[in-house]
């Protein structure tokens, strides 16, 4: 399994709005075509988590071939006015937001 995390800052009264908004999304084909395992969104003091769980070690492969789908522009513009770059001025792409895992334990 592959995970994701991404780090933004959203105000806490979107909570409920980005809730939706992916609510809806995770009902069609894409988080399967994604190989999206499952998704939680946290928020913190003014910061957003997005933690992403996918199948496989190529869920970042997938995403990026499914970036031009217009299901993924469409979620991408809707979420704009609630979800901001945690740093606007180096920010390009989710992978810029990407938090980076240093240590892993597991059961399994």
């Amino acid at each position: 399994m592959h995970s994701t995390l991404i780090v933004a800052r959203m105000q806490p009264e979107s909570a409920g709005d980005v809730a939706a908004l992916f609510r809806e999304f995770d009902q069609t084909e894409m988080p399967h075509r994604m190989g999206t395992r499952r998704r939680q969104l946290f928020q913190y003091r003014g910061l957003y988590f997005h933690l992403q769980d996918f199948d496989g070690e190529n869920g970042g492969e997938l995403i990026e071939e499914a970036k031009t789908d217009p299901r993924f522009v469409q979620i991408s513009a809707d979420l704009k006015p609630f979800i901001e770059a945690y740093d606007p001025k180096t920010w390009r792409s989710p992978a810029d937001a990407m938090a980076s895992r240093f240590y892993h334990w597991s059961t399994t």
